[in-house]
């Protein structure tokens, strides 16, 4: 088998399996990477890194433009408050206010920073990607882990990618690895199955290795294989079971590594596909359209500190390797043990030896599918929110750059905002029944009527609101704003009259759904701090049919809140105009959970024109057409160009 090694039977205790569990692997000689555990203290300086000239500029325009807008939204309730002088509750508003206003005018102040640049420069980034994709002179691992996935379709993707590599002559640069941790043993099964029918028509080279116990989850699949194989290759693109990339987009990658020899890691922004339900479409329209303009001013402004999502990005393994052997907490869970989220903990640890990391919204190609419906997406939200939490213990890890620190606090604001939301509401609520509201004698054509006046308090109130609604979706606006500028990008679209009836359907599901995830978040947040761990399941990746009876027991939450606000509203009738965005979602989420799940619902939204992307209306295939990478200089064949694997 020429340096293979296949190993079909073993023994080992897990759990779900009696007796001895059949060990099955397909895999070359290893070759050894040390891959040791870091720790939270400081390693000393790292060598500086070669950063894009006026970075420096960059980021402060950044920060003087957020708090700028922060304090002008700010200074309009302060005012009015001070005016009867500041009760203790209107300060706990204000202080609320002031939390919440200010990464919301960072997110604005990104994205419309991404649109000036998209506007002025068009796709193109730091990188300066070339039209063609150099030949590859060196072999890149593809890592797609499994979990207890769906196996045909996981090795359908991979599929797809292996044709597309086919198509440009590039099957030899690349070796795919299958890593399964799953621990079900029908899974299992049917992942070997696929396997071998997957390595004798692939053009790639195939391996699959199944690991006796899942220690530390995917970082620690990754991990082991880094410490086992790395040695054998000098980058590695981390997929999820779900992504789907281009080959042409893997070549650029490997090309964009090769010229930057201090990047660690580039970041690519997947686009979503294959979406079926009410909510998939609305999810993969909205990433369609808003995504690069958010890409590309955080690119702008993060420089060498970028996020890393934890797939469809390319890593130098030898960087990974000296810089990314995670920490256990110490402490109990969900707080300590190992780390969940450990994507924005590794690119941390990665410039935190001397390593960028890089994000770029300018290569296409890069694509990953969404989960089939709200609850299914708050399942996995809640592991991603404990993994998030962790994190403020990390933001005390000495020796992390100041941008790494931002990146993670940004990831604990995701789920933090959604509490102080809350709060904020709960206060403004109670702010408004200390004060009776006033009555006013109007003459209409049936006589003399009495109204409620609105109080300057009530109209804070909206101002909050409608600013904070404002702020929020205004990079929407932006990246519609984008696409109907440019006729390329409009036509692919299908043109104005299929982007805004999509764009006002996706707006309006985001509004309805931004309740229940404020509510949602509050839950996992109490269940967090109370002690409760989350644990790691599968992901729910394909449609079912949710019941009712299911949809209200996993929004009973929602629902209560819901019920608090609408009595409140009854006693205060005159705040509906607020309120109401807020009440209704939450009456209603049961409902809208089980109706965006639902596929026949989502094709309806096909067939009527509404959330059409490129890759619909164009009727591609799955991956884009791709051309031949460019021969690099040497004249070498890529065969003898590339190191054997071990």
């Amino acid at each position: 088998m020429d340096g293979l090694r296949s190993r079909e039977f073993g023994a080992s205790a897990d759990a779900g399996w009696s007796g001895p569990r059949p060990v099955r692997s397909w895999l070359p000689d290893e070759a050894p990477l040390d891959m040791p555990r870091q720790g939270l203290a400081d390693v000393g300086t790292p060598p500086p890194i070669q950063t894009a000239p006026g970075l420096g500029l960059r980021r402060a325009a950044m920060l003087l433009a957020t708090l700028s807008l922060a304090l002008f939204a700010f200074l309009t309730p302060a005012r009015v408050y001070a005016e009867d002088g500041f009760t203790a509750l209107e300060i706990l508003a204000l202080c609320l206010f002031s939390a919440l206003i200010i990464p919301l005018s960072g997110w604005f102040c990104s994205a419309f920073a991404g649109l000036v640049l998209q506007m002025v420069r068009g796709d193109r980034d730091h990188f300066d990607f070339p039209d063609r994709p150099r030949r590859s002179k060196v072999r890149t691992a593809l890592l797609m882990p499994l979990y207890n996935e769906d196996a045909s379709a996981a090795f359908g993707r991979l599929a797809q990618i292996d044709e597309s590599l086919r198509a440009l002559d590039a099957s030899a640069a690349f070796d795919l690895f299958i890593l399964s941790d799953s621990t079900c043993a029908e899974a299992a099964e049917a992942e070997w199955t696929a396997f071998q029918a997957f390595r004798l028509g692939a053009g790639c080279r195939a391996y699959y290795r199944r690991r006796d116990a899942n220690t530390e989850r995917k970082a620690g699949n990754i991990a082991d294989w880094v410490r086992r194989f790395g040695g054998a290759y000098p980058y590695m693109v981390i997929l999820d079971a779900d992504s789907l990339m281009a080959g042409e987009t893997l070549l650029h990658l490997v090309d964009a590594m090769d010229r930057r020899p201090q990047a660690g890691l580039i970041q690519t922004t997947p686009a979503i596909l294959n979406a079926e339900t009410l909510y998939q479409r609305v999810q993969q329209f909205g990433v369609r359209l808003y995504g690069r303009v958010a890409a590309t001013g955080m690119a702008w402004w993060s420089g060498p500190e970028s996020a890393y999502f934890g797939h469809n990005a390319i890593v130098r393994v030898r960087a990974f390797a000296e810089s990314c052997g995670l920490p256990v907490l110490p402490g109990r869970k969900p707080f300590g043990g190992h780390v969940m989220s450990h994507d924005s903990v590794e690119a941390a640890y990665l410039r935190r030896q001397g390593w960028a990391v890089h994000m770029t919204g300018a290569l296409p190609g890069s694509y990953e599918e969404a989960p089939p419906g709200l609850q299914a997406f708050l399942a996995r939200d809640r592991r991603w929110c404990q993994g998030n939490m962790q994190h403020l213990r990390l933001l005390t890890a000495t020796g992390l750059h100041p941008m790494s620190r931002l990146q993670m606090l940004i990831g604990v604001m995701a789920y933090l905002a959604s509490p102080l939301w809350f709060l904020a509401l709960l206060t403004g609520l109670v702010i408004q029944f200390q004060t009776e509201p006033r009555l006013l004698e109007v003459y209409t054509l049936h006589g003399w009527r009495t109204i409620v006046e609105p109080r300057q308090d009530g109209l804070v109130v909206m101002w909050m609101a409608g600013l904070s609604w404002f702020l929020l979706f205004g990079p929407k606006l932006f990246g519609s704003l984008l696409v109907l500028l440019r006729r390329r990008d409009r036509e692919a679209f299908g043109g104005a009259g299929f982007i805004l009836p999509g764009v006002a359907l996706e707006v309006f599901m985001s509004m309805v759904m931004a309740p229940i995830m404020m509510v949602s978040h509050t839950r996992m947040l109490i269940e967090i701090f109370s002690g409760r761990d989350a644990g790691w399941r599968p992901q729910q990746r394909e449609a079912g049919r949710m019941r009712w009876s299911e949809a209200f027991a996993a929004h009973a939450w929602e629902v209560r809140a819901g019920i608090v606000f609408a009595a409140a509203l009854v006693a205060r009738p005159d705040l509906t105009l607020v309120f109401l965005p807020i009440v209704l979602p939450l009456l209603a989420a049961p409902a809208i959970s089980l109706l965006g799940s639902r596929v026949e619902i989502g094709a309806a939204t096909r067939r009527a024109g509404f959330l059409l992307t490129p890759e619909e209306l164009d009727l591609a295939p799955r991956l884009p057409q791709v051309r031949k990478p460019a021969p690099v200089a040497s004249p070498q064949g890529l065969a003898g160009a590339l190191p054997e694997a071990a």
